[in-house]
């Protein structure tokens, strides 16, 4: 990198040191492992349970309407902040599958996928010194872009004595008053947990009486198991306080699709529309217009809630007749788990980034480690396998895999 362009580096991205830092993040270590573990020895299956996208592709239907959609010459222009047939069926949408009353015209904006929208979310509210509540383990791109605007964040553990639910209660005066953002993600990555009304509720006051906006993001809300997860927005009061952010990625296997929707409190929509409107251009209308469909056909969602749930459960009941801690899975295509303490013949683990090595240069089982609040590992259930004979192989396989050790807890 030329000194020329160096030293033009703004400082949120590390000015004259951006680029020089050594630090190896989580994800290039696992990458490297796998890469050592591959190499090591190539004839061995390396299965990888941590992509955490669907292995399969969207429904026929959704993908059908697409392609017509394509074909049509009035389909080619900029849709800027949405066309108004995606912003009616997702009000609708609400309505239908959370009681929720979305005002199509006022409440209710496209975005292209709920990353960008967690992304654009702090420039509407964020101010130099100013806060956001974030929970750990989670998301991070609405901490992220809270720095990158002069502002910080202040972690709120999700640990499995608390039902990975965060404690409003015990948060420093000092820290509300400059709390801007509440940022929650239900059912929750990578934790798999819900939350109730009840919860809703108290984050709703919570919110009022310390002038906190609520960002929900919901992106895993149709893939829940036994347990429905509600909507934010479906408590008392939540409208006055806050958004909710739902994506077609997970739940109709839309991931490269790129389309979710922000829904609620209209000055917090009109808001986020107005930053938009200053980054893109809007998705291409055809993807939009397969959106309504999909939206308007919920139950294509129920094979993939099914196959989720299935291996869910397959893997959970692995880990725990092994010893492992495993939170139930309740919702998302995660399974999170404690690590153990290490094996009788003398190993120790002291963190989950430690484990989950050992795991990939080990047993070439890949995953994602989490030593935010507790040192745990996620698996993702989202493995290729186009059979239930395939998925059960694979299960069996890491079975016998972590069989072979004698693991302490």
């Amino acid at each position: 990198m030329s000194d020329f362009t160096q030293n033009m580096i703004a400082e949120r991205l590390g000015g004259k040191q951006f680029g020089k830092d050594t630090k190896i993040y989580k994800f290039e270590k696992i990458k490297r492992a796998k890469k050592a573990a591959m190499e090591k020895n190539p004839s061995v299956e390396l299965i990888d349970m941590g992509v955490g996208e669907p292995d399969d592709k969207a429904p026929e239907a959704i993908i059908n309407v697409l392609k017509q959609e394509v074909d049509k010459r009035e389909n080619r222009f900029y849709s800027d902040n949405g066309i108004q047939e995606f912003k009616d069926v997702a009000a609708n949408y609400m309505n239908k599958r959370f009681g929720v009353n979305i005002d199509p015209q006022t409440e209710i904006n496209h975005s292209i996928g709920s990353k960008p929208a967690l992304a654009m979310i702090p420039f509407t509210l964020i101010n130099p010194g100013e806060i956001s509540l974030m929970t750990v383990p989670g998301y991070p791109v609405t901490g992220s872009l809270t720095k990158y605007l002069g502002g910080d964040i202040y972690p709120l553990p999700l640990t499995k004595e608390n039902n990975f639910l965060p404690d409003l209660n015990n948060i420093p005066a000092e820290v509300k008053d400059k709390a801007k953002i509440l940022y929650l993600n239900y059912p929750n990555n990578p934790t798999g947990a819900i939350a109730d009304e009840a919860f809703f509720e108290n984050v709703v006051k919570f919110a009022k009486d310390n002038n906190i906006a609520v960002v929900h993001d919901a992106a895993y809300i149709e893939l829940t198991y036994d347990k429905k997860q509600p909507s934010f927005l479906s408590v008392d009061g939540a409208k006055d306080v806050g958004i909710e952010i739902h994506s077609l990625s997970k739940s109709y296997n839309m991931t490269g699709w790129r389309l979710a929707f922000v829904c609620g409190n209209e000055t917090l929509v009109k808001a986020f529309a107005t930053v938009k409107d200053n980054y893109d251009s809007g998705q291409f209308i055809p993807i939009q217009k397969a959106g309504a469909y999909a939206l308007n056909h919920p139950e294509l969602i129920d094979i993939t809630r099914e196959k989720y749930k299935r291996r869910l459960s397959k893997l959970a009941s692995v880990l725990k007749n092994m010893g492992f801690y495993v939170n139930e899975p309740k919702g998302t295509f995660y399974l999170y788990f404690e690590i153990p303490k290490g094996t009788k013949d003398g190993r120790t683990f002291d963190s989950a980034e430690e484990f989950c090595d050992f795991m990939i240069r080990e047993k070439y089982i890949s995953s994602v480690p989490w030593d935010d609040a507790g040192n745990f590992l996620r698996f993702s259930a989202t493995f290729e396998a186009d059979t239930i004979e395939e998925e059960n192989r694979i299960i069996d396989e890491i079975q016998k895999r972590l069989a072979k050790e004698n693991f302490v807890f």
